[in-house]
Order: C-alpha cells, then sequence, then structure tokens
C-alpha cells in the first residue's frame, strides 16, 4: 500500500469519527438529559452486557473478513456468504438464552430487576448489527473507507431522530420502557446501514443460494483469524461484564443502597468515561485502517513498512490525546455540565484523563497485533489484564467503596497497553 492511501483512508475515518462522535455526544446528550441521572444509570448497568453479547454474536468474523479482503486470495463475496447463516443462527441462539435468563441476570447477577426488558432488547437488535458488521469489515478489507463513513453517518441521524421522538413518549410510562427503546433503536439504525453498504456493493458480484452453504475451505481461514479475536475480546468483555455485578454486590454487602450504587456507576459509566474516551474515536479510526495496511506489509516481507505505519498510528493517537488530556483536566466541570447538564464526577474527569493516554493507544495495537496474526498475544495480554481488573475491583470495593471501580479501570488500562506495545515492539 502507497503511504498517500494509507493516509487518506486515516484522514477519511477520522473526519468520519469527527461527524459520528459530534453526532454521537448529540446522542448522549439528548439521551442523558430525558433519561436522567437514574435513567443513565440503569442504561449503564446494562451496557457491559450489551458489549458481551455482541462480541459473542461476530463471534471476531469482521476482523477475520477484512484481513482475508485485503489478502486477496480468496473470492470475498463467497467468504462472506458461508458465514452469514452460521452468524445468524447463532445471533438466535443468544436471543434465545436472553429471553429463558433474562430474569435471573437483572435479578440475581445486576441485582435490578428494571433491567429485563433491556437485556430482551439487546437480543433482539444481535442478527441486525451481525450482518451490518459483516458488510462493514468487507469494506475494510477492500479500503473504501468512505462508504463505512457515510454509513456511519446516516446510521446516527437515523438514531438521533428515533431518540429525540421515542425517549420523551416512553418516559411518559417509566423508564425501564425508555431504555428498552433505547437499546431497540439500535435495529433500525443497523438496518440503515445495511442497505448501504448492500447500495454500494459493485455490480460484478452475483451471489447464488449454493454460497449461502457454509463451505470448509472458506470457513476454516475465517475461524483461524475470528476465534483468536474473539477470545480476546470476550476476556476483556466477559471483565466489563463482571464489573457492574462485582460493583454492585460488594457495595449491598458494605450497606449502599440499590439506588446509590445505581447512581455512582451511572456517573462513572454514564458520564465520566463516556467524555474522556471521546479521543478514542480517533485511535479507532487509525487502527481501522491499520489492519488491511500490515497485513499486506507483513505478506509481502515488508516488515520496515509496517513498522513505520504502526509508528505514525502510534504517534498520531499520543498527539491527539495529550491535547485532549489537557481539556478535560482544565475543564472538567464546564465539559460535563455543556454535555449532561450535570457537573457530577468532577474530580473522576481529573483522575482518569491521564490515564487514558494508555487507553487512546490500545487500538492501533490490538489491530497491529491482529494484522501480523499475533492474536494469541492480544489475548494473553486481554486475560491478564482482565485478571488484574476483577481482582484490584474487588480489594478496591471492599476498602475504598466507589473508589475500587477507578482503581480497577487505571490498573487494567496501563498493564495492558504497556503489555501490548512491548509485543508490538518485540515483532516488529
Amino acid at each position: 500500500m502507497k503511504k498517500s492511501s494509507f493516509l487518506k483512508a486515516t484522514i477519511i475515518l477520522m473526519f468520519g469519527g469527527f461527524i459520528t462522535k459530534l453526532l454521537g455526544m448529540v446522542i448522549r446528550i439528548i439521551t442523558s438529559r430525558y433519561l436522567k441521572v437514574t435513567g443513565i444509570g440503569l442504561y449503564s448497568l446494562l451496557m457491559p452486557t450489551f458489549s458481551l453479547f455482541i462480541a459473542l454474536a461476530s463471534f471476531g468474523f469482521p476482523v477475520a473478513i477484512s484481513k482475508l479482503v485485503a489478502e486477496n486470495k480468496l473470492p470475498t463475496h463467497k467468504l462472506i456468504a458461508s458465514i452469514l447463516p452460521l452468524s445468524l443462527l447463532l445471533d438466535f441462539l443468544l436471543l434465545f438464552f436472553l429471553i429463558f435468563s433474562g430474569n435471573f441476570i437483572s435479578i440475581k447477577l445486576l441485582h435490578n430487576k428494571a433491567t429485563y426488558y433491556g437485556l430482551i432488547a439487546i437480543g433482539l437488535t444481535l442478527p441486525f448489527i451481525s450482518i451490518s458488521s459483516l458488510l462493514r469489515g468487507y469494506y475494510f478489507g477492500k479500503e473504501r473507507m468512505g462508504i463505512h463513513v457515510f454509513s456511519n453517518i446516516c446510521e446516527d441521524l437515523v438514531r438521533l431522530c428515533l431518540l429525540t421522538i421515542g425517549i420523551p413518549f416512553f418516559m411518559k410510562f417509566n423508564i425501564e420502557l425508555a431504555v428498552f427503546f433505547v437499546i431497540l433503536s439500535n435495529i433500525v439504525s443497523e438496518i440503515c446501514s445495511i442497505v448501504i453498504f448492500l447500495l454500494f456493493l459493485p455490480n460484478k458480484i452475483v451471489i447464488d443460494k449454493v454460497d449461502f452453504k457454509p463451505k470448509r475451505k472458506y470457513l476454516n481461514p475465517i475461524f483461524s483469524i475470528s476465534i483468536p479475536t474473539v477470545a480476546s475480546r470476550l476476556i476483556g468483555n466477559i471483565g466489563y461484564f463482571l464489573e457492574p455485578i462485582l460493583f454492585t454486590t460488594i457495595l449491598l454487602f458494605k450497606g449502599f443502597s440499590n439506588q446509590d450504587i445505581t447512581l455512582e456507576y451511572g456517573i462513572i459509566s454514564g458520564f465520566v468515561l463516556p467524555l474522556i474516551l471521546i479521543p478514542s474515536f480517533f485511535s479507532m479510526a487509525i487502527s481501522q485502517a491499520l489492519v488491511p495496511t500490515i497485513s499486506k506489509y507483513i505478506a509481502l516481507k515488508k516488515k520496515k513498512m509496517a513498522k513505520k505505519r504502526f509508528n505514525q498510528a502510534l504517534f498520531i493517537s499520543l498527539a491527539i490525546g495529550f491535547i485532549f488530556t489537557v481539556i478535560f483536566e482544565l475543564f472538567p466541570e464546564k465539559l460535563l455540565y455543556f454535555l449532561y447538564h450535570n457537573t457530577e464526577g468532577t474530580f473522576y474527569v481529573r483522575i482518569l484523563s491521564p490515564i487514558c493516554l494508555f487507553q487512546y493507544i490500545q487500538a492501533p495495537l490490538a489491530s497491529t497485533l491482529q494484522a501480523m496474526d499475533k492474536a494469541k498475544e492480544a489475548f494473553t495480554s486481554t486475560l491478564f489484564g482482565t485478571i488484574i481488573k476483577i481482582i484490584s475491583l474487588i480489594i478496591g470495593c471492599y476498602f475504598f467503596n466507589v473508589w475500587g471501580l477507578i482503581i480497577s479501570i487505571c490498573f487494567s488500562i496501563i498493564f495492558v497497553t504497556l503489555v501490548q506495545y512491548s509485543k508490538v515492539n518485540r515483532f516488529l
């Protein structure tokens, strides 16, 4: 890949990421102001579960499709057609699991029965997210970043309109239905993306019914990439899934009320973290452009060029992250009030924003490892990082109450980033 091609892809993704992030901020502002702190707390309790089931449903297939399409060794449309039936089967199994275990998860694990409808909504969105993700992986592999950006913008605009109309309507009934609607709105926005992706497919691509029959020669290379990838993501998402469960259980044991716990978790997960992770959209854009680029250079045995692209990605991510960190340190209260009409969590922002400099470079690091077929190394670093996070969360919450969550986040971010950097540095 030429340097101009990589930079062009990165700039397109960063520009698109900037617009979608602005739209995402507007969506979050509307959601937080309509749902209030209590509703955001309930929504935040569900997000770790949502992330876990998205990771299970996607099963690393989009990354595998992106890498294989970039290598151009197999017919791309047959790769997608072969994996689609298995992906949808997995989605429906997860949906049935949530339907039958929703009460147990909401009452016994999340300790809040109001999360039940949200769990059902999560299951209903999974098939649409999976189809959209597979098509997105195809366009990443083809390095057609403009289509990805366009679909994201349309998706966010559709969701913004839905939430502006829907949340006030459902809030007239109760918070649970409003949160249910917020999650379910992903179905319409994902359908919008799917339609756009299908419209931009090349006319020469013709898919027959027989292509949808899973074939070993296509499934084997997909699973060889997707299994290590999803293993790494699942470990991280399992840790994220356990976070509100352990946080709630320990603080209930220590005498905190369920309402206070939900409010504090909502402040940290619903207000503070989304604010200080705003720069991550830059690093995510860079990492998405890195996968096909690094894959090609490694396949061509041009390790020096792969290293050069990696260093460029790292420098840009750190530079942008540093600028935002200074802003977060100087104006946390104003930013929180501007976004959420709430200044709760100001001190949390000042503590976490310097630590998140490490977080901003995690996406390029993980993408580089995957592109070099080193997903196993990404998995081990994530595994140990998750173990450290869980242990520090348990000990921290027991001795320092709510601050235990902040401590565990800091330890996990620093550990995973340093380990992944050392592995990439060694391989390159």
